[in-house]
């Protein structure tokens, strides 16, 4: 049984795509079982090919790659995808990541994060480009993070103050400035992250933040 992971590169320059291909090829358990040239070709092909993970650029004539991931999760929704693009502005970020991207890479990525963010994507985990973290959470912290007014549970299975907690997490704070705006000891927060952590299937603070991010907790645009 073949157990490689099934590529599909889209991206509007062939010279990118053709690279991303040898890259991808010479890679162990990877393999590219085709490429598009913009997202109408690429959700054409995911929905022909239904590849693990869709390597795609964000930003490219006709249908772009943030219009593109709507349609390919109809098309294919057990694809998952990987953006790899030059834009690593924070609303450009945020839009993919609320679209419901699996990872986002800058091009000048070193070649085998690349190839370490497929596997990722591949494995449910999320892949992001350091300095891309780096612009969420400053942007976060920048504009203030203020929670939405809206008292939603975010997870049913958080408690108030773990919800409480990952607002903060996403704010960029600290486990000891959480202790210090909650009133607690330093140590009931890490119980806490380590709680919120295990209960939303997650690794660590930055997915936790981005996590946040994605339901609205808090608002990069204030």
């Amino acid at each position: 049984m073949d157990n490689n992971i099934r590529v599909l590169v889209v991206d509007d320059y062939a010279v990118v795509r053709h690279g991303l291909i040898a890259l991808i090829d010479t890679a162990p358990g990877m393999v590219v079982v085709g490429e598009a040239e913009d997202g109408l070709m690429a959700v054409q092909q995911a929905q022909l090919l239904h590849p693990d993970v869709i390597v795609m650029d964000l930003v490219m004539p006709g249908l772009d790659g943030l219009g593109a991931v709507a349609a390919i999760k109809q098309a294919s929704p057990l694809s998952h995808i990987l953006i790899l693009t030059n834009f690593g502005e924070a609303s450009k970020v945020r839009e993919a990541l609320r679209a419901g991207v699996h990872g986002y890479l800058l091009k000048d990525a070193i070649l085998t994060d690349v190839v370490d963010a497929i596997q990722d994507v591949h494995d449910g985990k999320l892949a992001l480009h350091p300095s891309i973290t780096h612009v969420l959470i400053e942007a976060l912290q920048e504009q203030g993070a203020r929670p939405k007014k809206t008292a939603v549970s975010i997870h049913p299975a958080l408690t108030k103050r773990e919800q409480d907690i990952l607002k903060l997490i996403a704010q960029g704070l600290s486990n000891q400035n959480i202790a210090d705006a909650l009133h607690i000891d330093e140590g009931t927060v890490r119980i806490h992250v380590s709680s919120i952590l295990q209960k939303l299937n997650l690794e660590n603070r930055t997915q936790a933040a981005l996590y946040a991010l994605r339901h609205d907790l808090v608002s990069i645009n204030g």
